[in-house]
């Protein structure tokens, strides 16, 4: 009789004899990173893995058989999206976005969402495959970026604003008052000689008022740079009749400005804020465009405020549209943004820049107007 023990004997198939189904369950069921999980043709979840149990938060008893709309944010379900993306997946075979989607306990996440529609060898649809991505903290990373970015933005706009002010009041009312106190220095002389010419003295008054007047006109225009007095005086429609007459006399471009608002009176900070974008438009047409003419139009109509800048420059290249840098852009896009508004650009190369802003009235009117 032998004295080795024998041991049990191991019935486990070798990974090659194992069915391929078996192995792809055992796949999806390791992946916890992803929800993957099945549906019915009609939506309803068939399947349910590790990984959608942690992304979403249901139990596999709590969410078979419910349709798997529940995934998705109330104002999606009203607007039948989960149907448009069922419909999508089974005519084009798959179906991918990005957007909002709701966890069991009412959160939400940002995700990367991808159906694909199953067929049997007959080309019945038998369901679909719906994998999902929790895309939340690359979505924060990248507003932070973009925080980041216009932070910098605002800085530089702020120092290069400062360097503008600085170069106009040394070479703009520095030399007036300069002249002004040489003036005065001339009249003291011709005081203090004997007898006094009043002729001279006459005509040297004469240049010091002038310059005084001069001195004025441009201090006015150095603060209305940095805040727009006349928006507040006389309204946003004169203050853009004012800005862009000055724009043309300095700078030798003609300027068609039209704008019918219907009698609308924009809060203050969504006036300010148009006068500052049509102001940062012209100093980019100022720098860059080389254009000979620009139209602008402000106008509201169904329920928007639209502005469109439209100059007959060189117009961008391909690089400088794609970004939105360029060309001092990012400044119109922070202000757009923050009245909810959309900017889109078309500069092609030789047929000048057209802007086109529209910003819902219901967000900008003054207290007590009514949009109509």
């Amino acid at each position: 009789m032998s004295d080795q023990t024998t041991e049990p004997a191991d019935n486990t198939p070798p990974p090659s004899q194992v069915p391929a189904a078996e192995n792809f369950r055992l796949l999806v069921e390791a992946v916890d990173d992803y929800a993957i999980f099945m549906l019915d043709p009609a939506g309803h979840v068939a399947s349910w893995n590790p990984g959608a149990r942690k992304m979403k938060g249901y139990e596999a008893a709590e969410i078979l058989g419910r349709h798997f709309s529940v995934f998705h944010t109330p104002e999606d379900v009203s607007a039948g999206q989960p149907g448009l993306e069922l419909a999508s997946a089974a005519t084009h075979g798959r179906y991918e976005s990005e957007g909002w989607r709701v966890r069991k306990d009412g959160s939400k996440f940002w995700a990367n969402v991808i159906v694909t529609a199953i067929r049997d060898d007959h080309g019945t649809l038998r369901g679909f495959a719906k994998v999902t991505q929790d895309l939340t903290e690359r979505r924060r990373l990248a507003e932070l970026e973009q925080i980041r970015r216009f932070s910098s933005h605002i800085q530089a706009a702020r120092e290069e604003e400062q360097a503008r002010i600085a170069r106009e009041l040394h070479d703009d009312l520095g030399q007036q008052l300069t002249a002004l106190k040489m003036a005065l220095a001339d009249l003291d002389g011709m005081l203090e000689a004997q007898p006094v010419e009043p002729a001279r003295a006459s005509a040297s008054l004469r240049d010091m008022h002038r310059l005084i007047d001069v001195s004025v006109a441009s201090l006015r225009r150095i603060v209305a740079g940095l805040r727009p007095i006349a928006i507040e005086t006389l309204g946003l429609v004169p203050a853009l009749d004012w800005l862009t007459e000055d724009f043309s006399r300095r700078y030798g471009v003609s300027v068609e400005f039209q704008a019918a608002l219907d009698d609308l009176t924009l809060s203050d900070a969504a006036a300010a804020t148009l006068f500052h974008i049509v102001q940062e438009a012209l100093t980019n047409v100022a720098r860059h465009a080389r254009a000979s003419r620009v139209d602008i139009d402000l106008s509201a109509r169904d329920g928007a405020c639209l502005l469109r800048i439209e100059d007959d420059g060189q117009g961008m290249r391909s690089d400088a549209r794609a970004n939105t840098r360029s060309f001092g852009l990012m400044g119109m896009r922070e202000r757009v943004d923050r009245l909810d508004g959309t900017l889109v650009i078309d500069g092609a190369s030789g047929r000048g820049v057209r802007i086109a802003i529209a910003i819902p009235l219901t967000g900008i009117l003054a207290p007590g107007t009514d949009a109509r």
